[in-house]
């Protein structure tokens, strides 16, 4: 019995370039891309037909980042010879594929409107509307972003003109010290808004930290999750995210070599002026954070900071343990009890190693210390540093979010 095999009336491939696909429609629909159409869409009937198909080049963009296409040559290509990609996109068959040059002006037009922005803000307000977002708790970090053109070569400096004479060492005589403290004034004056300490942000708003805060690329460096030094050529992304929905509430694009610390206030103020109605009662951040200036931003917010502790090569505290709880005279810690929101005091109680203690009654050991908040916002948050209840809110919170 001899075995006949028939032969296909179309091959494979046909039949897939007659399948529709659907790939990313779900995702599609989900997306409002007419905001981007009307910066991109001719304005006047006058003119040259518009040839490009601006509706699915946008959503190519969106389907180059599901399927991790890096460049937008490398989207061209695939374009080019994936017939169904270029049909999931929304393309006809009748479209050109899009050069790169279009792709680049598309892409900065939307740049430069704003509208991604403005886009983002609508879908996080519906998202608060709807319940997702409930705000209470925040986390602020940062995570580094390579730049795609190579860090310049290092150039020797060659000085031209007259060679200044070398400052000359030791005190500064009386009549040339008020002189000195002028011109010094005048150079930090001069400096960039970002070049000065984190304090002076607390006083501009929002949107003039986003304008003053530089964006060309840098070298940055940062320790790993082994304590090793990472060095990268590019940008940083800060994020203020809300733990338990992580969406993305707040982010700012910097240089690389601007420090974590400095992008803190901007994001705090862009989440005061961005959502005013959101009830944020927690903020919490790694040590790279722990700056007084950052605390009082918090404590201006009502809200409350969960921030790991930085010596930086501060003194011993004296009367305190490394968590500044009080101690007695023979340095027992005292026990953190509890918060009072009205008065903004932490309220400690006497150890137990003090029951049997001969100096129990004594007025040299008190039964209960209180101290306010406003003392120092730094050592005294709420709830006390090294309590039960801190490291419960840090690591409950740190366990939610995965991103940070």
């Amino acid at each position: 019995m001899y075995s006949i095999r028939q032969g296909c009336l179309f091959s494979l491939q046909d039949l897939l370039d007659l399948e529709p696909t659907h790939r990313f429609e779900a995702i599609f629909e989900g997306i409002n891309i007419m905001p981007l159409l009307k910066i991109v869409s001719k304005k006047v009937r006058e003119g040259a037909p518009q040839s490009l198909n601006y509706a699915s080049m946008i959503y190519s963009l969106f389907a180059r980042i599901l399927e991790g296409i890096p460049t937008i040559k490398l989207l061209v290509r695939r374009l080019k010879k994936d017939m169904l990609f270029f049909l999931d996109c929304g393309f006809a068959l009748s479209d050109r594929v899009p050069s790169e040059a279009s792709f680049s002006r598309l892409v900065q037009k939307m740049k430069t409107s704003n509208v991604l922005n403005e886009m983002n803000h609508e879908l996080l307000l519906h998202a608060i509307k709807e319940g997702f977002i409930d705000g209470e708790h925040i986390a602020i970090d940062a995570t580094h972003i390579e730049a795609r053109d190579q860090a310049p070569e290092k150039q020797e400096s060659k000085v031209e003109g007259p060679v200044k004479e070398p400052k000359k060492r030791g005190r500064k005589k009386r009549e040339d010290v008020e002189s000195w403290k002028k011109e010094q004034e005048e150079i930090q004056n001069a400096l960039p808004l970002f070049e000065h300490k984190i304090d002076k942000q607390l006083n501009h708003t929002f949107g003039e930290l986003q304008k003053e805060m530089p964006c060309s690329p840098g070298w940055g460096i940062k320790k790993n999750f082994e304590n090793k030094h990472v060095y990268w050529y590019g940008y940083k992304l800060h994020l203020a995210v809300e733990t338990k929905s992580q969406y993305i509430l707040v982010n700012l694009l910097c240089s690389g070599n601007m420090n974590d610390a400095k992008a803190a206030i901007p994001l705090l103020k862009g989440l005061a002026e961005r959502f005013p109605l959101l009830n944020i009662t927690r903020v919490m951040a790694d040590a790279g954070y722990d700056y007084k200036p950052i605390y009082e931003q918090i404590y201006r917010m009502k809200a409350d900071s969960i921030i790991a502790y930085n010596k930086r090569n501060e003194a011993p505290p004296i009367g305190v343990d490394k968590h500044f709880a009080p101690t007695c005279v023979r340095e027992h810690s005292y026990r953190y009890d509890s918060y009072d929101k009205k008065y903004e005091t932490l309220k400690y109680s006497r150890p137990n190693e003090c029951i049997d203690c001969p100096l129990a009654h004594d007025t040299l050991c008190q039964k209960i210390i209180k101290i306010k908040k406003t003392t120092d916002l730094r050592r005294y948050p709420a709830p006390s540093r090294g309590s039960k209840a801190w490291k419960k809110r840090l690591f409950a919170n740190y366990h939610d979010l995965e991103i940070i």
